[in-house]
C-alpha cells in the first residue's frame, strides 16, 4: 500500500511538474514574441500618428526650417514666419487643433518625417526620388531651380568658373547632390545649418554658395555686395510637404487640402504676405507658386 501511494503522489508530482515547465515555456515564449515585436518597431522608428490621432491630441508637429528667411525663419520676438509657417498654420486650422513646431536643418527632414518625430516636415523640401523612397510627398505647393550667389566682385556666372574654388553648400540639399553628381570636380564646403554656410561667404572661407534660386536671391537682396550670378540651375523641381512612409489618412488630407486651398488662390496670398516684400520687382508669384498641386508647363 505504502508503494502505491509513493508512486501516487510521484506521478502527481510530475505531472504538476510538466505543467509548470509548459507555463514557464508558454511564458517565455510569448515574453519572447513581444520583445521580437518591441524590436522590429524600434528599428523602424516610432508609428506616425493618424490624422483621427492627431485631432484628438489636439496638435499637429510640424518641422520647418528656423534659419532660412523669407520661407522659414524665426523673427526677432521669437516666433516663427516664413512661406512655409503660413502655410502651416491653415493647416493648422483647418485641422482644428494648434501647431507645435520643430526646427529642422536640411540633412534632418527625412530621419524627422521617418521616425515620427514630427507629423509633417514643411521645410522648403524638394521632391527627389531618393527622398520619395524614405518619405511620402503630398501635392507640390512651390517649384524651384538652384541658384548660385558670390560676391559681386568675385561674382560667378558659369558654372565652370568654379573651377579651383570653392563652393558653399548645405549638407543634405539638392545642391549637394546635384555637384556631386554633375561636377565632381568642385570642392564643396558643406555645413549642416543655412546660417553657418551663410556665414562662411560673409566670412571669406568659400568663393560661392547654392541652394535655391528663391532662397540665394531673397539673401542676395538682403546682403549688400552679394549677387546671383547663376539663377537657374539644373532642373525644374517641386517642393512638397512630407509624412512618414505610408500614414495615408494625413497623406490623403494633405491632398484635398491643398486642392481646396487651390481654388482660393490660398498660395498667391502667401506669396504675397511673406515673399513680396522680399522679392518686390525682382520676382513675381506665377515663377514660385504652385495652385492646386498642378505645375503648370
Amino acid at each position: 500500500m505504502k508503494r502505491r501511494i509513493l508512486a501516487l503522489l510521484t506521478a502527481i508530482t510530475c505531472v504538476f511538474g510538466l505543467a509548470a515547465c509548459s507555463n514557464t515555456s508558454g511564458d517565455n515564449a510569448a515574453k519572447s514574441t513581444k520583445e521580437e515585436t518591441n524590436e522590429t518597431k524600434d528599428s523602424n522608428g516610432a508609428n506616425a500618428r493618424t490624422l483621427d490621432e492627431i485631432k484628438d491630441s489636439g496638435v499637429v508637429k510640424i518641422g520647418v526650417f528656423s534659419d532660412k528667411a523669407p520661407f522659414g525663419y524665426v523673427d526677432e520676438k521669437g516666433d516663427y514666419q516664413g512661406y512655409d509657417v503660413y502655410f502651416a498654420e491653415r493647416i493648422a486650422k483647418d485641422l482644428g487643433v494648434k501647431v507645435e513646431y520643430t526646427s529642422l536643418d536640411p540633412a534632418s527632414r527625412v530621419e524627422y518625417a521617418q521616425t515620427g518625430k514630427v507629423d509633417i516636415v514643411l521645410a522648403n523640401f524638394t521632391v527627389t526620388d531618393e527622398r520619395a523612397e524614405q518619405v511620402d510627398f503630398a501635392l507640390p505647393y512651390m517649384k524651384v531651380a538652384l541658384g548660385v550667389v558670390s560676391p559681386e566682385n568675385a561674382l560667378i556666372k558659369d558654372v565652370d568658373e568654379l573651377k579651383d574654388k570653392t563652393l558653399i553648400v548645405a549638407k543634405g540639399t539638392t545642391a549637394e547632390t546635384y555637384f556631386e553628381a554633375n561636377y565632381p570636380d568642385v570642392e564643396l564646403q558643406k555645413y549642416d545649418a543655412y546660417a553657418d554656410a551663410y556665414n562662411a561667404l560673409l566670412d571669406g572661407r568659400g568663393d560661392a554658395f547654392s541652394t535655391d534660386n528663391t532662397e540665394v536671391l531673397a539673401w542676395a537682396m538682403s546682403n549688400k555686395g552679394f549677387k546671383v550670378g547663376i539663377t537657374s540651375l539644373g532642373s525644374i523641381d517641386t517642393i512638397a510637404p512630407a509624412v512618414q512612409k505610408g500614414n495615408d489618412t494625413l497623406l490623403n488630407w494633405l491632398n484635398d487640402e491643398i486642392k481646396t486651398l487651390g481654388k482660393e488662390e490660398f498660395f498667391h496670398a502667401d506669396y504675397e504676405e511673406t515673399l513680396a516684400p522680399v522679392y518686390g520687382d525682382a520676382a513675381s508669384a506665377d515663377e514660385i507658386v504652385v495652385e492646386g498641386g498642378e505645375v503648370e508647363k
